[in-house]
């Protein structure tokens, strides 16, 4: 038999393991009316890498039997809609990850106001100088004498 190659839309994917549904959609011509429609029909596809994700434009090709369903395997992929989501999350975990060791920094700080550093400390500056107070258990006041803070 010839080489069938189909082209169609990933519908269903993540549910068994280098699987994927691949809709393929046709159309038709009505015997009587003459008028079109259209027709589709889902393969179950081999994916042996699981790189296909749903809305994927792909072709297909028949292959020999993978397994009782699966007749067809992966022939290229023509427009991934899974590539933008990929590169977005690791742009966002590289912000994620910057933004982390970022935390303690002052720019992050607004006048006044307290906020946790990284290593959990409370602190808190003031529009002096003089008086930036630090306590984990104690509160150091701009003199320098330490008492206990009741929180």
């Amino acid at each position: 038999m010839p080489p069938l190659i189909l082209q169609g839309i990933v519908t269903k994917v993540g549910y068994m393991n280098k699987t994927a549904t691949v809709t393929v959609s046709r159309w038709a011509v009505h015997p009587r009316t003459q008028k079109r429609f259209e027709r589709s029909k889902k393969y179950l596809t081999h994916d042996p890498e699981n790189t296909l994700r749903q809305d994927d434009v792909v072709t297909i090709q028949n292959c020999p039997p993978v397994s009782a369903r699966k007749r067809f395997t992966l022939y290229k992929v023509l427009k991934s809609s899974g590539g933008d989501r990929i590169q977005r999350h690791l742009r966002e975990a590289q912000e994620a990850a910057s933004n982390a060791s970022g935390l303690a920094t002052a720019t992050n700080l607004n006048e006044g106001e307290p906020f946790m550093s990284a290593t959990g400390e409370a602190t808190a500056t003031s529009t002096t100088e003089e008086a930036t107070v630090t306590s984990i258990a104690g509160e150091t006041s701009a003199n320098g004498s330490a008492s206990e803070a009741t929180a």
